[in-house]
C-alpha cells in the first residue's frame, strides 16, 4: 500500500477531488499554504494499493494545469528607486509525494 500526499494550486482543487471521487478514490483534503508566492494550495491525502498508483498521479496530471501569473518586480534601483515591471513566474500544477505505508488499518 502507498501513502499519496499531492499539493494542488487551489485554482485546481475541485478539478482534482471530483476527478478522483468520479475513479472511487477516497481522498483526504486539507487547506494549506506555502510556496514562492505564498498562495493558498490544497494537500490531498489518499492511500491506495500499489498498482493504483500511476493511475491517480495521471488524474492529477489531467485535472491540474499550469499557467503563468504577472507579479508586481519591487526590485530597487539607484537612489531609492524602485522598477514596477511586473515579472511572469509560472503557477499550479502539482508536487506529489508517494510514500510506503507499513500498516493500515481502517476503524
Amino acid at each position: 500500500m502507498k501513502l499519496i500526499l499531492s499539493i494542488i494550486n487551489s485554482e485546481d482543487t475541485s478539478n482534482v477531488l471530483n476527478a478522483l471521487n468520479e475513479q472511487h478514490f477516497q481522498v483526504t483534503k486539507l487547506s494549506t499554504t506555502g510556496g514562492f508566492l505564498r498562495k493558498g494550495n490544497t494537500t490531498f491525502i489518499t492511500g491506495v494499493a500499489d498498482e493504483k498508483v500511476d493511475e491517480v498521479i495521471k488524474i492529477i496530471e489531467k485535472t491540474s494545469n499550469k499557467r503563468t501569473q504577472l507579479l508586481p518586480n519591487t526590485s530597487s534601483l539607484d537612489m531609492g528607486v524602485y522598477s514596477a515591471l511586473p515579472f511572469e513566474v509560472t503557477v499550479g500544477g502539482a508536487t506529489i509525494f508517494v510514500l510506503d505505508v507499513d500498516k493500515f488499518e481502517k476503524i
